[in-house]
């Protein structure tokens, strides 16, 4: 069982780092925040796709054989349209049969001002792919630290640094996504925290029964690749359109930038750690 409890424990650090991250956000003065979270949504950007097709794609790629290639490849596809069909679901049941634009520029403008009241209405749906996606995405972390500890307690241990390492930069943009979507900063934080908590079911399962999880995983890992590309592309990006001066354009395409190379470097820097294990 000690096994086991450095899983517990391990899986537990990635999710406590990212909380203090997103708390650091809070400590920030409301007109801080207002300034800060555009860039943190251009970021997030930035980050997204460059976790789904430099880290979750390739590696589901690299856990299947080359015939399973084409129906992975399939399982994105069917999550960006699952999504994209979900959310219709979502954006009908909050229109209520009324002639609403979902997503127009007075449904933007209800997000951020008609709608601050306590209830879920106001809530966009990227921010429920937001949390569905990191959830699944830690959850195959937990699987991975689970797998490591199972070979060797210092492996875990490192290759639970190098996941923190990598995490944390991306859910600093998951906090400022879900903030844009219309959470309260109390309810981001809550989300992020469950979350963060699927990193630790997903070790505990990897323990007690990672060959069947084995299987299943690269599956796992391009449904979270999908939901991550449906957020950038479909809901994030967009609404980068809306200020077109050329400071603006400037400062999105600096923060996206930074958001790719800050993956890139934590992603290098976790292979070192794993190569050196």
């Amino acid at each position: 069982m000690n096994v086991l409890l450095f899983i517990v424990l391990f899986t537990a650090l990635g999710g406590v780092l990212s909380v203090l991250a997103a708390a650091l956000f809070l400590l920030l003065p409301e007109p801080q925040q207002k300034q800060v979270l555009p860039h943190g949504i251009s970021f997030a950007i930035g980050a997204l796709l460059t976790g789904a097709f430099c880290g979750l794609i390739p590696h589901a790629f690299e856990e299947v054989t080359p015939q399973q290639i084409s129906t992975l490849s399939a399982t994105i596809l069917a999550g960006i349209l699952g999504f994209f069909v979900l959310e219709k679901l979502l954006v009908w049941r909050h229109c209520h049969s009324n002639a609403c634009e979902a997503h127009g520029e007075d449904s933007h403008d209800n997000h951020h001002h008609g709608h601050n009241h306590s209830h879920g209405s106001g809530h966009r749906p990227a921010g429920m792919f937001i949390i569905l996606g990191d959830g699944i995405h830690n959850f195959v972390d937990g699987v991975l630290i689970g797998a490591a500890f199972l070979t060797d307690v210092q492996l875990g241990i490192v290759t639970s640094l190098a996941v923190a390492a990598h995490e944390i930069p991306q859910e600093v943009g998951d906090f400022a996504i879900l903030l844009h979507s219309g959470y309260r900063r109390g309810e981001a934080l809550f989300y992020n925290v469950l979350a963060s908590l699927t990193t630790v079911i997903g070790g505990v399962l990897a323990y007690f029964s990672l060959g069947d999880l084995h299987h299943v995983l690269p599956y796992f890992l391009t449904l979270a690749a999908s939901s991550f590309i449906y957020i950038a592309v479909a809901d994030l990006i967009p609404s980068l359109h809306q200020k077109t001066d050329m400071k603006t354009s400037l400062q999105q395409i600096g923060f996206i930038l930074a958001g790719v190379v800050l993956i890139l470097v934590m992603q290098g820097i976790a292979h070192r750690f794993e190569g050196a294990a």
